[in-house]
């Protein structure tokens, strides 16, 4: 299956945005650094969005700048538009991530447009990153279920990840947003994205609603992808998905891959202790099984 699999950190962007308490921007700071003191990189830090649309992405700028120091770590904020795109790079952002749906309803929903509105709203946003060299990673929601259009044609996600690929999206993210997905459907998934961007292209986002996540990167790792977007302790949700949980957990990403052979570079204990951290500060548990596991251990 290969020895090198790259883990994006997601958890202070797509999870905090997700959880109903907001964490200010010196606690968002003090756990990135403790995400990258766990050897985490690279780490998604903030969104440059509405403060209306999404209050818990508020001070993104100011979190950016405050881990800045790290110059070994590669920090990604999403950017939805050119106005978004102008406040990122005024923070010093090297990399951005832009955002597509799969699913037509969603699209309406989240940000209140269709998909191909959606695309031609950060056509500007690719055009301009590619003139200043930064580097762009694209994500497409709902790749394997939607809570408004229930099932997602293949094709159509590979239509859109087509479509931000040729538009210089360096990497595409596939989001299983509500968690519905299995391992047949996401290895059949992944073949089909393959046959138009390449698989070394690919990332698999998958969020654990009904306990698939991992039997899903499972095989989506059979079928050659070897990039996965987790978030520790399992942080996360999405508002316009009733229902959904938390991305895949870190932690059990972690003790999959390094019980397969497979060296992460990430210490455990300090993972842990820095989703034990952030968990105490929205007011619940981990979702992650090997957090609660390993914490259970030191009672």
């Amino acid at each position: 299956m290969g020895d090198t699999v790259r883990i994006v950190e997601v958890g202070p962007r797509d999870g905090l945005q997700n959880e109903k308490t907001p964490v200010g921007v010196a606690d968002r700071i003090a756990f990135i650094e403790a995400l990258v003191d766990a050897g985490l990189n690279p780490i998604e830090v903030g969104a440059f969005v509405s403060p209306k649309a999404i209050p818990q992405m508020v001070g993104s700028a100011e979190v950016l700048r405050g881990v800045s120091r790290h110059s070994n770590t590669e920090f990604h904020v999403l950017v939805p538009n050119e106005k978004g795109y102008e406040a990122s790079q005024a923070a010093g952002a090297k990399v951005i991530a832009v955002f597509a749906s799969a699913s037509e309803g969603f699209s309406r929903a989240n940000i209140n447009c269709t998909v191909a509105e959606s695309i031609e709203r950060f056509k500007p946003v690719l055009a301009r990153a590619k003139a200043d060299r930064i580097r762009v990673r694209g994500y497409i929601s709902c790749v394997l279920g939607c809570p408004y259009d229930g099932e997602v044609r293949p094709q159509a996600v590979v239509d859109v990840a087509k479509t931000l690929f040729d538009l210089g999206c360096y990497e595409i993210s596939l989001g299983d947003t509500i968690g519905v997905g299995t391992a047949a459907k996401a290895r059949q998934l992944l073949r089909a994205v393959a046959g138009e961007v390449p698989m070394p292209k690919l990332a698999m986002h998958f969020h654990d609603t009904y306990g698939q996540a991992l039997a899903n990167l499972y095989a989506g790792m059979e079928e050659g992808c070897r990039v996965i977007d987790s978030a520790a302790g399992g942080l996360g949700g999405c508002p316009y998905a009733p229902g959904a949980t938390g991305n895949v957990a870190t932690e059990d990403v972690v003790y999959l891959l390094e019980g397969m052979g497979i060296r992460t570079g990430v210490d455990m204990s300090k993972l842990v202790a820095a989703t034990n951290s952030i968990s105490k500060l929205i007011g619940r548990p981990p979702v992650s099984r090997v957090a609660a596991a390993l914490n259970a251990r030191r009672l």
